[in-house]
């Protein structure tokens, strides 16, 4: 009785908020950390309508084929004489050819939509090969320090002392011929361009993970872990790995918009992507000569580039800022 007499006087004591007497306990409402971070990504207009681009790149890069037969184009390799005019160069754009031809006759529309699945193989795939193996080694570096430290951080500073796009150059260069590299494992082509990417990309991962280890490394979790026995390689991809997801994720959003360009540079200069393969570089080098009179060889691959890289650039930004919301500019 006099429990009930207690509680019937705290419900008269809140009677001027009659919702809280309704409702009795609030629950509090708990959000996992990816929660959070689509709570705070969502906020940014700008970089939703960039990933709502980059989805629609990457369906129209898988689904090309179908996309380029949709508009009634020709596939890109397909070379049609009867699109030249009578002296025999290239014509714009018209009903027949969206975005024009090239000085073969190849449609310039059905180029750039499977040049789109050229960059965004490469760039996931190198950038996913760059960053898996600098985070290794960067956690390695970090945790064991030591010898292990000053062999890997030497590796690195050796590589980022000679000019990234030289060495790039030089690297597929040598693999663009005969069977390639590793004995024919890197094949001439796309596989060259992966290959030459990821390796001269994975160093700047590995200092800005081995920088965070060395920190996370003196923690209290990282020590209560030592004392119940938990063995080295637990502790580095149980325990410091999960702590350092969200500065990986940054810097591979950051590194793909990058990678791309990289791609398009490398073909722009003949090493990259070989023809008669479609690449964004490519056919910008291929139209420079003849840009004053055969503009839209250049200006629609040169969009699709620009377009892509900014949504990339806005989306990383965006995720940046809603992994690190301390760091947020103001």
């Amino acid at each position: 009785m006099e429990a009930t007499d207690v509680t019937q006087q705290q419900v008269g004591a809140v009677g001027a908020a009659p919702d809280l007497v309704e409702l009795g306990e609030v629950a509090a409402v708990s959000r996992s950390p990816w929660q959070l971070f689509w709570l705070r990504f969502r906020e940014d207009k700008v970089a939703l309508v960039s990933l709502g681009f980059l989805v629609l790149l990457i369906l129209m890069a898988i689904f090309a084929g179908e996309v380029v037969a949709l508009f009634g184009a020709p596939g890109p390799d397909v070379a049609d004489p009867k699109s030249l005019d009578i002296f025999g160069t290239p014509t714009g754009p018209s009903s027949a050819h969206l975005f024009g031809v090239d000085q073969l006759g190849r449609d310039v529309f059905s180029r750039v939509v499977y040049g789109a699945r050229v960059s965004l193989v490469v760039a996931f795939v190198s950038t996913g090969l760059a960053t898996a193996f600098g985070a290794v080694v960067g956690l390695l570096a970090g945790y064991f320090r030591g010898w292990v430290d000053t062999l890997i951080s030497r590796s690195v500073d050796v590589l980022l002392a000679i000019p990234y796009l030289l060495l790039a150059v030089g690297l597929a260069a040598a693999c663009s011929f005969g069977n390639g590299c590793l004995g024919g494992l890197v094949k001439p082509g796309v596989p060259v361009v992966i290959a030459v990417i990821a390796f001269t990309s994975w160093t700047y991962m590995a200092r800005i993970v081995r920088g965070q280890v060395l920190s996370l490394r003196e923690k209290e979790f990282i020590e209560a872990a030592r004392s119940v026995g938990a063995s080295d390689g637990r502790i580095i991809f149980r325990e410091l790995l999960p702590n350092l997801t969200a500065p990986i994720i940054v810097y591979a959003t950051t590194l793909l918009p990058l990678v791309v360009l990289y791609e398009a540079a490398l073909s722009f200069l003949g090493v990259g992507v070989r023809p008669p393969t479609p690449s964004w570089g490519q056919m910008i080098s291929d139209a420079t000569p003849n840009f004053n009179t055969q503009w839209w060889y250049m200006m629609f691959p040169g969009i699709a580039l620009l377009l892509t890289v900014l949504a990339f650039n806005f989306v990383g930004d965006a995720m940046q800022d809603a992994l690190n919301p301390r760091a947020k500019k103001t």
